[in-house]
């Protein structure tokens, strides 16, 4: 049942927020705002949107702004569409609304930058109280208006003479704390507009308070806006602006255009490889203002391959206007600079095979993690991407010329347990271990028809090595006997082959999985009886034992399988189990290094014995 008003209760009074503006800029500057110097960005974006106001009212003035900083006083003058009385109670003296909420500028909202009206706050980083002298251009006739905020929340406003304020704009004037001096330089004010300025649309000047001439805050246009004699001459100015802006000549550099949202840039193939899980940020501007050198989501993160500058017009800030809001436009975006990415590869696959080399030289696994997700590019480029094979690093297409049937191991140490002794027996195998690569190659028939690809496994390698005649393995008997024994405590079967090359004693075969399913065994042994013993217990399957493999052909083991002695023959299999394990450089278990160290030792206390 709903709750009824008693007429007899009194009425519940409406009462507004109180604000402590001390704590709220201290807000600012530890969790919205990434520095201090955010102030004079903030500055220069409210001047810019007044300024695109002004030019609502007044199509075609030759309006701008001027920055001055001479160490005691910031200043940043606009010639905008300024404020009247009304005007600065409503919107400089209200925190959280903005002034281009105004109904005559609402149908404009989108040539705006700012979009919350708190950038004035910023001022408080670094000064403790914010001077602002408005005039109005809608109403021609409405004086000069000074308002002062003050950081304790306060604020005071009275109307000035036209001589205060001549010409319709806005000036505002800081008077920097002590320890704002960092950010408040004149150096530090001009190197600040400079760079979150470059590309702004308005003309924007810097006066240092020396008496000498004003200095162009961004003389040139952005490069993609500008003309070029030539379309060399076009690549070469885009190039040298890259390396101008992230420090690096790029390989090459990708127009990107999207007229829909209104954004321009380019793209920086890197030079060089970069680590897979670590991205690179980008430089991002809204309207001409640097939104954030660190803009990981415009691209997806497969494209780590390249850092991109771009300019736009539609896309969202966030409160802080450092990063780029999560939104419908946004994701758009980033998928279509994706198939300007594509498109690259695509082009320099057919027309520049030069460069489509050098690129998969540097960033062959940027490309293998698209190619596993795009069928485009895996068409494209398969056959050119480079991979770990028994023939040496090659492309696939080198490697399916000589074998029609490709095997491919499941992680690197398998790979380097068998690739010697796998050539010599003519095995076309492909290390499988590398991110994305075993994907990559059973994909190969989709592009190669007629090749077959297929998991190596112990059986397979097996197969091709030779089987000794019968005398040989009867009078290897013995030693195989005790040389099994002394390896059962690693669950390894010991046999007596032929294989290439000679000079390889033996070979170990195993695969991760078989050695997590015995090491799960016997902590299921050791823990018989108990809980976790039980849980074990039930996941255990039946694991193929390790086999050591050894080598007939070579002379040390044609001595070694001689040996009537029963320790001796012991400690010199384990010696081949322990060469075989170093061999195919996967980590050794502790009990594995203890066996290797004994049996060297044992050994070498044999010989001594012998000798003497």
């Amino acid at each position: 049942m709903p709750l009824r008003h008693n007429a007899a209760e009194p009425a519940a009074t409406d009462r507004t927020f109180q604000v402590d503006l001390r704590g709220l800029v201290d807000l600012l500057s530890h969790h919205l705002y990434s520095s201090p110097r955010v102030y004079l960005r903030e500055l220069m974006q409210n001047a810019v949107d007044a300024l695109t106001a002004r030019h609502a009212v007044e199509p075609g003035g030759g309006f701008g702004i001027r920055l001055y900083a001479d160490g005691a006083t910031v200043r940043v003058e606009d010639d905008g569409v300024g404020l009247t009385e009304a005007d600065v109670h409503t919107f400089l003296a209200t925190i959280g609304r903005s002034s281009k909420r105004a109904d005559q500028v609402a149908e404009q909202r989108a040539d705006f930058i700012g979009q919350f009206g708190i950038g004035l706050l910023s001022c408080f980083l670094v000064a403790d109280e914010i001077h602002v002298v408005s005039r109005s251009a809608r109403t021609p006739d409405a004086p000069a208006v000074e308002w002062r905020g003050r950081g304790d929340g306060s604020y005071t406003v009275r109307t000035l003479p036209a001589s205060a304020r001549p010409r319709p704009g806005t000036t505002v004037t800081l008077t920097p704390r002590a320890d704002a001096g960092e950010w408040t330089r004149p150096t530090q004010v001009h190197a600040l507009a400079r760079h979150f300025g470059s590309l702004l649309r308005h003309p924007v000047t810097f006066h240092d308070g020396s008496g000498g001439a004003a200095v162009p805050v961004n003389p040139e246009p952005a490069p993609w806006s500008a003309t070029y004699p030539t379309p060399g001459a076009r690549s070469r100015a885009l190039a040298a602006y890259g390396e101008e802006v992230f420090g690096f000549t790029p390989l090459d550099t990708i127009e990107l255009d999207l007229p829909a949202v209104g954004l321009k840039g380019i793209a920086c193939v890197l030079p060089e490889a970069v680590p897979a899980g670590r991205r690179h940020g980008h430089r991002v501007h809204v309207k001409g203002m640097l939104l954030s050198e660190q803009a990981e989501e415009i691209l997806p993160e497969w494209a780590f391959f390249v850092r991109c500058v771009v300019d736009a017009e539609s896309l969202r800030p966030t409160a802080s206007r450092e990063a780029l809001y999560e939104d419908d436009t946004l994701a758009a975006v980033r998928d279509a600079l994706a198939d300007r990415l594509r498109a690259w590869i695509a082009r320099a696959a057919a027309s520049d095979p030069e460069l489509l080399n050098r690129f998969l030289q540097a960033h062959h696994l940027a490309v293998k993690s698209l190619a596993v997700h795009d069928d485009e590019i895996l068409r494209m480029l398969l056959p050119w991407l480079p991979f770990e094979t028994t023939a040496g690093h090659c492309t696939l297409d080198e490697f399916a010329r000589t074998h029609r049937t490709v095997l491919v191991t499941s992680s690197v140490e398998e790979f380097r347990q068998v690739a010697a002794i796998a050539s010599a027996a003519g095995l076309g195998v492909v290390n499988g271990g590398y991110t994305y690569d075993r994907q990559l190659v059973h994909r190969l028939p989709e592009i190669r028809p007629e090749v077959t690809v297929a998991d190596l496994d112990p059986a397979t390698l097996t197969a091709h090595l030779d089987p000794v005649d019968r005398e040989t393995e009867l009078a290897a008997a013995a030693y195989l006997a005790q040389a099994r024994d002394a390896l059962a405590v690693f669950d390894c079967d010991v046999a007596l082959r032929t294989f290439q090359p000679a000079s390889a004693p033996a070979l170990l075969v195993d695969s991760r999985e078989a050695r997590h399913e015995r090491t799960r065994s016997q902590l299921a042994r050791e823990q018989e009886g108990g809980l976790w013993g039980d849980i074990l217990g039930a996941l255990r399957q039946e694991a193929p034992r390790a086999q050591l493999i050894l080598n007939q052909l070579n002379p040390l083991v044609r001595t070694a399988v001689t040996i009537d002695e029963p320790e001796l023959a012991r400690t010199s299999a384990e010696a081949l189990y322990g060469q075989a394990a170093m061999l195919s450089r996967r980590p050794l278990r502790p009990a594995e290094s203890s066996l290797i160290n004994r049996s060297f030792l044992d050994l070498l206390a044999h010989a001594l014995r012998k000798d003497s």
